[in-house]
């Protein structure tokens, strides 16, 4: 089978110096099977004379029809939020310690990635989250997406925040806590399980919404369409504040009265994984699940 990637951006890990090597060694093992490379530019400001064309994400975007990560799941998350935008599917080389999303191992890489380029892989699509904020004063709108969630937390460490969500335009609930945890069905397994949310399946069409610390225990998590728009607004209360987190990396203000909407995005990221990639697999492992007895 021809090879479908014949131009790959690489992204590592921003400010670690920790993934040079693996960098290097992985550029070596696409340009022996005659890809051109591209390096990230903040990647290649991390390594002394990397020897290889560099560009910026959003060129990788343009230009490539692979980018692979080098770092853990965040990496990942940062660059799925821009290359989603082009289409561009995402591989991921794990260098991080828990690692959902990007499932090669670096001892496996020669191997993995020479399989890949004679096309035995496997792809899937994974919703995203764009969020905007209707600032009551006038302001200008803030923008953000997401691939794991989208959070609206107090800013105040005793201070809690009261909310009002509604779904497709009805009235949902009045709540007061710490913050609210929208998430994809990805996001299911990152702050969304340690606040007491539900695993989803990668596959669904599904958001779910998992209160954080709720001062009234009857609030749950509850799990809506994948293409409902969700509305939040932070009620008025002079001795607290709020912001918006995307993906626990973007971070969008937020004050009293202002409006959060939050809906899917009209594009998937695209995923490859190589071949007989099991989730389930990883939930076991990374969440140390026992096996069949």
């Amino acid at each position: 089978m021809d090879n479908a990637f014949t131009r790959i951006g690489l992204i590592g890990k921003y400010g670690d110096p920790g993934v040079v090597g693996t960098v290097l060694e992985l550029s070596r093992i696409l340009q022996e099977r005659g890809c051109e490379v591209l390096l990230d530019e903040q990647t290649a400001a991390s390594m002394e004379n990397p020897g290889l064309p560099v560009a910026s994400q959003d060129e990788i975007g343009r230009q490539c029809n692979l980018a692979i990560t080098v770092g853990g799941d965040g990496t990942l998350l940062n660059a799925a939020r821009n290359m989603v935008r082009f289409k561009v599917p995402l591989l991921g080389i794990n260098l991080g310690r828990l690692g959902f999303l990007v499932d090669v191992s670096p001892n496996d890489m020669n191997l993995r990635m020479n399989e890949i380029l004679d096309g035995k892989y496997e792809e899937e699509q994974r919703i995203m989250l764009t969020t905007s904020i209707e600032h009551h004063n006038g302001g200008a709108d803030s923008m953000g997406d997401a691939l794991n969630d989208v959070v609206v937390h107090k800013w105040e460490v005793a201070r809690m925040i009261e909310t009002e969500t509604f779904i497709n335009g009805r009235f949902l609930n009045s709540m007061r806590s710490d913050g609210l945890i929208i998430s994809t069905p990805t996001g299911s397994t990152a702050y969304a399980l340690s606040s007491g949310g539900p695993i989803l399946d990668p596959d669904m069409d599904a958001i779910v919404l998992v209160p954080i610390c709720p001062h009234t225990m009857s609030y749950r998590p509850i799990v809506i369409d994948g293409d409902s728009e969700i509305e939040i607004i932070v009620k008025e209360n002079p001795h607290a504040h709020a912001q918006v987190t995307c993906d626990g990396q973007i971070n969008l203000g937020v004050v009293s009265g202002d409006k959060i909407n939050i809906r899917k995005m009209e594009q998937c990221v695209r995923l490859i994984h190589p071949c007989k990639h099991n989730h389930y697999e990883i939930l076991r492992a990374k969440l140390n699940w026992g096996g069949p007895f």
